[in-house]
């Protein structure tokens, strides 16, 4: 698989994810009340993190793909933990 692949397949996770907080935000301006909206915003904050992880598992399976030394290849993996840890606590 080219590297354009993997290029592709993060862009399209990426325009879903945007469809996913513009559905959102309709779905508050259509509902108009509070409270639907702050479960619809707890919604996409667990849709964040999954994207995230999604996106960066792609790109780094890319990276690992063309020959990047698996060291810089373990550092990026090593910032995408943190970000997922720094996040959580």
């Amino acid at each position: 698989m080219s590297s354009d692949m993997y290029l592709k397949g993060m862009v399209l996770i990426r325009l879903i994810s945007a469809s996913i907080e513009f559905t959102g935000a309709f779905l508050m301006w259509r509902y108009q009340r509070l409270d639907m909206a702050v479960r619809i915003n707890g919604l996409l904050g667990l849709a964040g993190p999954i994207i995230l992880t999604t996106t960066m598992l792609l790109g780094i399976a890319g990276l690992a793909a063309t020959k990047v030394p698996v060291a810089k290849i373990a550092w990026i993996g090593a910032g995408v933990v943190m970000i997922l840890w720094g996040t959580t606590r």
